[in-house]
Parts: C-alpha cells; sequence; structure tokens
C-alpha cells in the first residue's frame, strides 16, 4: 500500500448526481489543491433525461450531451471526470462493473470516497451504486484479488481504508438519511453553482440545492460552537459516515 495524498474519489449514479449532492465537497477537496475524481457509472440517458426524449434526440445523442454537461460540471468543481457508460433504469450491478471500479480505486488511491445511500425507495440505480462503491473498495485492499486485465496489485497498488460518506439524497426522510457530519461548503459554493448550471436538463435543481445548502449552513453554524466564527451566509452539505472513525482523541 502506498502513502496517498488527499485524494477524493466519487462514485455517481448519473451524471448529475454527484453535483447536486457532492459538488461543495469536491469544489472544496479542489480548492485546498487536493486530488478530486468523479466515477459515473452510467450518463443517467434513460431516467434523468425527460426533456432530451421529449425533444426526440436519439440514445446516443442523449448520453453524448449528457457527457459533455457532466464534463463540464466536473471542470467547474475542479475535478478530473471518468464515465464507465453502464446503463442505467435499471443500473445492473454485475462482477465487470466492481472490477471497473477495483481499477479506479487502485489508481486513484482514494483517501475519501463519497457516494450514495443504500436506501433510496425512489430509485434503485442509487443503491446499486453504493453497493458496488462499497465492495469495489474492500476487493481494492486485498492484494491476491486480481486488476480487470488479470494481472495482480503490486504492493503499492492495493489501498488502504478510505472513510465511506453517503451524500444526501433528493428525499433523505424516506431514505433513513439521518446526516452525523455537516460540511462548510460556503468558499467552494459558488464552484458548486456553477457546475448545477452546466446542467441545463434539470435546471428545476437549482433552486432546490441552493436552497437546502443554505439549511444545511444554518445546521452547521449551530453544532459549530459558538467561537468558530462562521458567516451569517454558511452553506453546508449533509453526509453519514459508514465505517467508524479511528480516533486517539475525542474532539
Amino acid at each position: 500500500m502506498a502513502e496517498s495524498s488527499p485524494s477524493l474519489v466519487v462514485v455517481s449514479a448519473h451524471a448529475g448526481d454527484f453535483v447536486w449532492r457532492a459538488g461543495g465537497a469536491i469544489a472544496a477537496a479542489a480548492l485546498r489543491g487536493e486530488r478530486a475524481t468523479v466515477v459515473c457509472l452510467s450518463y443517467g440517458e434513460r431516467g434523468e433525461s425527460a426533456s432530451q426524449w421529449l425533444a426526440g434526440k436519439s440514445l446516443e445523442e442523449i448520453k453524448a450531451l449528457r457527457r459533455e454537461e457532466a464534463s463540464a460540471a466536473a471542470s467547474a468543481l475542479g475535478a478530473d471526470i471518468e464515465f464507465l457508460d453502464l446503463g442505467d433504469y435499471p443500473l445492473r450491478e454485475s462482477d465487470e462493473a466492481v472490477a471497473q471500479l477495483v481499477d479506479v480505486y487502485r489508481r486513484t488511491q482514494p483517501t475519501v470516497v463519497l457516494t450514495h445511500t443504500l436506501v433510496d425507495p425512489y430509485n434503485g440505480d442509487h443503491p446499486a451504486a453504493a453497493r458496488m462503491a462499497l465492495q469495489a473498495r474492500v476487493l481494492a485492499q486485498a492484494i491476491g484479488v486480481a486488476n480487470s486485465d488479470g494481472s495482480y496489485p503490486s504492493r503499492e497498488q492495493i489501498i488502504g481504508a478510505p472513510p465511506v460518506f453517503f451524500f444526501e439524497p433528493h428525499q433523505p426522510e424516506q431514505c433513513d438519511f439521518r446526516p452525523n457530519v455537516l460540511l462548510d461548503i460556503t468558499d467552494a459554493f459558488p464552484r458548486k453553482r456553477a457546475a448545477m448550471e452546466c446542467l441545463p436538463a434539470q435546471k428545476h435543481m437549482w433552486s432546490y440545492y441552493t436552497d437546502l445548502a443554505v439549511r444545511r449552513g444554518v445546521q452547521v453554524k449551530r453544532n459549530a460552537g459558538p467561537n468558530l466564527g462562521l458567516a451569517h451566509e454558511t452553506m453546508g452539505e449533509a453526509y453519514v459516515r459508514y465505517y467508524p472513525q479511528v480516533t486517539g482523541e475525542l474532539a
């Protein structure tokens, strides 16, 4: 296992998910000079591109458009982006897809992983993405698990045990989402807003996720203690940490 510089990996079921749900965390990492990599498992071409279907575009045209939009959004956030093109509605779990994620983890050496919740009654693609992200994280640690090309990893290629955070789903109450991590994204929010505006097919989401950032920002301030001097305009994102935090000091 190599000593890793900070490296954020975001596993996104569809081409827009990473923007709405984790754009602040991605932009904040990039602003700190850290590497951020988004992995889009699908383009969201079937389930999240209704306006393009209604406009009469073909499947390939829609996929190309979503790829272009997501690439622009990732650039606005300061992240690299990769597309696995696994298809959506449904996003099917497979050994091959997990193997591709193992390759990504070993190449990027994540120190933090962000992905969807394991419960979402409105969109089965989201839990499928989370399950594959978690399975790949475990397999990428095992030196006896081959890469997708059949070769075995070196000691430097296997990964450690990066913490995994589930980002906030669109309907949190229905997804059993109870955040235990609140992230201050105030300085990063302009980048998040710019990234959202790269996704005009889902323009109705712009105000929703701006308002959500304001509400989570109120909670950031309320839970930060009285002496941190957080700005009145604090913006936030909410997460659930999946694995226990290991620490030598409670703070």
